[in-house]
């Protein structure tokens, strides 16, 4: 097995005058058993990563081009309208509002940088996949599905650092547009690109959470170089971020992944022992505490703790969609259903917040269409009714959640 690597040079037939030079560690030439791959590092905010990718894919004209993504994020590429076809209810009933959240999140995050240069987040990917496909070139889709990855992520981190990476992904959700985080320009990106700049950064990344770095950089990188080198003809053009270059051409130069690995990094981990546990525990702890109160205790301490669970956590639920400005009827049901709930771990007063919402207030075509537009500032979880919705699920489960515990004050005198 041999390998070659070299740069693609700064100008070739075709280029406008007055490019820019060309970051090395771009564009790596790798020949693997007879077969030459083009890996093409990019920015997926930046248009002259979209401008060298269309140029690399016309000049090179490989068998295949790779792309960085999965068949859900090629579709939100492609399709700019494939909201409109979001079952909302499905998404609320099957609980998958969470990663929706999260999900709506890193794009809204993204697209504020993008906001800086002009280029919509990703877009070096779509061009890719369509200048290949305008030639009669076949596309093969390389990342790991977008859940999959979230999920890993989540499930793999301790509970401090979920505390850490959830507060995080609250505060990208309410960054201003004009923060100065989004002040990238194309010279920022360029210097993004280089290698040595990139092992600084994941250094760092894998310092403060090992983890997520494993999950979101180290799995993907195995996954995405398995996806290229399982990729039909002679010549292969792969398409990814450039925090990927590096991982990628390490693992092709070795020796291929065992499928056991393969298939082990491509599959949502079962939940842990504690996480399985916990949400039963507290509502057993309570049922036990009211158990005790109402056999052994006091009767008015046990009948002044019952009032207590009431009012904490139907009146916290409640606040937390009056935050998130739900109509006055989903708020009467965030009071009703949170003391209930919030003793049944199988369903949350999200659920139930978050469908009066969609039924009283459901988002229109508009909103759909707009959500990844409006997100892009932290009224648009306001104003936007799908934001809207999401945000009466999110805020009046942590009102019902931290009623809970403010409700152990009244509880605990009960033994």
């Amino acid at each position: 097995m041999s390998e070659r690597e070299s740069e693609i040079e700064p100008e070739s037939a075709g280029e406008g005058e007055g490019e820019g030079e060309r970051s090395p560690g771009d564009i790596v030439r790798l020949e693997i058993d007879g077969r030459e791959i083009v890996l093409v590092g990019t920015a997926h905010i930046s248009q002259e990563s979209v401008e060298t990718v269309r140029r690399i894919v016309v000049e090179e004209h490989p068998d295949t081009v790779c792309v960085e993504l999965d068949e859900q994020r090629h579709k939100a590429l492609r399709d700019a309208r494939w909201w409109e076809s979001l079952n909302l209810f499905e998404v609320i009933r099957k609980g998958q509002a969470p990663f929706l959240i999260a999900n709506l999140v890193l794009s809204s995050y993204q697209k504020r940088l993008g906001l800086q240069t002009g280029v919509k987040p990703g877009s070096e990917l779509a061009e890719a996949a369509q200048v290949a496909e305008s030639m009669g070139i076949g596309v093969a889709l390389i990342d790991r599905n977008i859940r999959t990855t979230l999920l890993r992520a989540w499930r793999k981190t301790g509970f401090f650092k979920k505390v850490m990476l959830a507060s995080e992904l609250m505060a990208s959700a309410m960054m201003p547009a004009g923060s100065d985080v989004a002040e990238l320009s194309e010279e920022d990106l360029r210097r993004l690109r280089q290698g040595d700049t990139l092992s600084v950064m994941l250094e760092e990344m894998g310092e403060r959470m090992p983890t997520i770095k494993q999950v979101l950089v180290d799995e993907r990188d195995t996954f995405m170089a398995e996806g290229i080198r399982k990729a039909p003809g002679q010549k292969i053009v792969a398409v990814v971020g450039a925090a990927h270059l590096p991982g990628i051409q390490r693992r092709l130069a070795g020796a291929p992944t065992a499928q056991a690995t393969l298939d082990e990094i491509g599959t949502i981990p079962e939940k842990s022992l504690v996480s399985r546990s916990v949400p039963w525990l507290i509502p057993a702890i309570v049922m036990v505490l009211f158990v005790v109160g109402f056999f052994f205790g006091d009767t008015a301490k046990f009948q002044e703790a019952a009032l207590a669970w009431v009012l904490s956590t139907g009146l916290l639920a409640a606040a937390g969609t009056i935050l998130a400005l739900g109509h006055p009827l989903t708020i009467v049901v965030a009071f009703l259903a949170a003391p209930i709930t919030t003793l049944n771990p199988t369903i949350g007063v999200g659920f139930f917040t978050g469908l009066v919402q969609a039924y009283i207030c459901p988002p229109s075509v508009r909103d759909m269409e707009r959500i990844g537009d409006d997100l892009v500032h932290w009224k648009g979880w306001w104003t936007n009714r799908l934001g809207r919705v999401l945000t009466v699920f999110f805020l009046s489960s942590l009102g019902g959640s931290i009623g809970v515990f403010a409700a152990f004050g009244w509880l605990k005198d009960l033994i």
